[in-house]
């Protein structure tokens, strides 16, 4: 039986206070940096679940957004490239709906089962913008979940599943869309939300003869909170049953909604534990599981929902998304050089896995990759070193506040880490006034900047979080 081995999410370090919103609000949503996107995220939410499981025996890689950062390339490559798994694994894309992180989810279970993979990676993180002043900017958020499946050890059972699909325009974008587009209010409610997933819930209720009251934990997506605190009366839920949605927390946070929400239902669970996982989305999945022993959850939603920092200026929000152009003190610099595909390519260890070399004749860490050993001199003795999940501190810093950047200052900093090795690194998500010489560190995948059409992904630094 295929199950859920490790569990791991992301939220952004950011929350917008809902307040500072035109018309104004109460709570918060989580919002990505402006070095962060869904890949980024997605990355971090893997790190998280991956913990102390062995690279090597990964096979497979699936990554579901309705946010990729390119309409024309596989973000599954990217992201095992920056976790650093094998080369000859299953990678594959589910986008184009809010259900691709759970149908991600039965596929990796099914492939599973098949046997054409012993463990498979299932990754889904969305980062969809809002038009400004619409009411999408209030529930909307960012983040990341992450699944490693497989069947062997699985600390939560995929027992069953259930789809439909159904064919109508409730919530939609083009290729060109920057925003989702909507149809009237009232009419995407009762003849999609409420209509479709309980028709789902229903027919598998008689396929599998289950009750609500056969289940501990129900999890299911919804457009606000007051349309899913009224699809739970719907479907005739005691409130102790209905999943916690986290809006005014973290928010809607897309394809990925439903998963971290899962998430968030297994730090609670019990062994014997039974959940109903629901997604809607042109359609509705269903999943039911059953918890049969406890997981580590050291790095949960519960950890990262306390970790944050809260913004309560929309026009900081408006940049850090690219929605509104701003002055940098009247000068006007020219866009960024477009990077080198062919120069990427031949980095891609570098920059990508971040891999840099330890010495096999002394032992010395190096980075950049060297042919000679600035320890002992010996040429071209050398064997790749992984620094990415490596811990450090601040050797030394620099505060740089005429660099332009969308969150100033720009704090550029030299990284001694613990097992050797030392590497320049700007530093995000910082309080300037908190950082100094020793401060403890880790590694986080960002975005530096784009440039013709191609984002150019780097790794920096960040104080520690959890």
């Amino acid at each position: 039986m295929a199950g859920i081995i490790s569990y791991g999410v992301y939220v952004p370090l950011w929350r917008l206070d809902l307040g500072s919103l035109p018309g104004g609000g109460r709570g918060e949503r989580a919002i990505a940096n402006f070095d962060e996107d869904s890949l980024t995220m997605g990355v971090a939410a893997a790190l998280n679940c991956m913990n102390d499981i062995d690279r090597s025996t990964i096979d497979g890689l699936f990554f579901a957004t309705t946010t990729s950062p390119y309409k024309e390339k596989q973000v599954s490559v990217t992201a095992a490239t920056a976790l650093d798994l094998r080369e000859d694994i299953i990678t594959a894309d589910f986008a184009n709906s809010l259900r691709a992180g759970t149908t991600a989810l039965k596929v990796a279970a099914d492939a599973v089962k098949g046997g054409s993979a012993k463990k498979i990676l299932v990754i889904a993180s969305d980062m969809r913008l809002a038009l400004p002043g619409s009411d999408f900017e209030r529930v909307f958020g960012d983040g990341a979940a992450a699944f490693i499946i497989g069947n062997e050890d699985a600390a939560v059972e995929i027992k069953d599943s259930y789809a439909i699909s159904d064919e109508m325009f409730d919530i939609w974008r083009t290729d060109e869309d920057k925003f989702p587009r909507s149809w009237e209010g009232r009419f995407i409610l009762e003849e999609g939300y409420f209509r479709v997933l309980p028709k789902a819930l229903a027919a598998y209720g008689k396929k599998s003869s289950l009750t609500p009251k056969d289940v501990s934990k129900v999890i299911f997506n919804g457009p606000d909170p007051r349309r899913h605190r009224d699809m739970a009366k719907m479907l005739g839920l005691e409130p102790s049953q209905v999943q916690d949605p986290l809006f005014g927390v973290v928010g809607d946070t897309g394809a990925a909604f439903s998963l971290m929400l899962l998430a968030a239902a297994l730090e609670d669970s019990k062994p014997g534990d039974r959940m109903l996982l629901a997604n809607y989305g042109s359609g509705a999945d269903v999943l039911l599981l059953e918890a049969m022993k406890e997981l580590d959850h050291k790095r949960g939603i519960k950890s990262y929902i306390s970790s944050k920092k809260v913004l309560s200026d929309y026009l900081t929000y408006l940049r850090w998304h690219d929605l509104v152009e701003m002055s940098e003190g009247g000068r006007r610099r020219p866009a960024p050089p477009s990077p080198s595909a062919s120069a990427l390519w031949r980095e891609v260890d570098k920059n990508i896995r971040l891999h840099g070399v330890k010495c096999k004749h002394c032992g010395a860490i190096q980075y950049p990759p060297q042919r000679v050993c600035f320890n002992c001199k010996t040429h071209d003795e050398f064997e790749d070193y992984r620094f990415a999940d490596k811990k450090g501190k601040v050797f030394t810093y620099s505060v740089d506040g005429m660099t332009p950047t969308p969150n100033p200052p720009f704090v550029l900093t030299v990284v001694d880490f613990e097992e050797g090795g030392r590497i320049w690194l700007s530093m995000t998500d910082k309080n300037v006034q908190d950082v100094k010489v020793g401060m403890p560190l880790e590694l986080t995948f960002r975005k530096l900047f784009t440039g013709g059409g191609i984002h150019n992904y780097y790794w920096e630094c960040m104080p520690v979080r959890i």
